[in-house]
């Protein structure tokens, strides 16, 4: 539903899940932080630091199959391909509508917030 009820301590940072800010506290501790030389921001793990590095340089090792397009992030390679191929895996609980990215789908969803179960589909 989008709510982030797992509020840290130390900055303005809150989370959806619990292991996800406890993570996120070892960047404000010593323990397995990884500090960005550019801007001094703290990573719980050496693979974050270097996706977040990308932001810096420009990096897109990510490229599109379909077209020209690059990306920092596979994720978002993967999202844009979607485009692409038409592929829509969120499919709406309620109604026909399918989404090719999850946030779509939570925000749609909302919009059947008078239904109380969900549609069931024959087999």
């Amino acid at each position: 539903t989008g709510e982030k009820p797992y509020q840290c301590n130390y900055c303005e940072n809150a989370f959806n899940q619990k292991t996800h800010l406890v993570n996120h506290y070892k960047t404000h501790t010593l323990e397995s932080s990884y500090q960005c030389s550019h801007c001094e921001k703290n990573f719980s793990k050496n693979s974050l630091l270097l996706r977040h590095l990308r932001t810096h340089t420009g990096e897109k090792p990510f490229k599109c199959s379909h077209c020209d397009k690059a990306f920092s992030q596979n994720s978002q390679c993967l999202r844009h391909q979607m485009t692409h191929t038409g592929e829509k895996p969120y499919q709406c609980r309620y109604c026909d509508e399918s989404f090719n990215q999850k946030t779509h789908l939570v925000n749609h969803q909302k919009t059947h917030s008078g239904i109380i179960t969900p549609r069931l589909t024959l087999v």
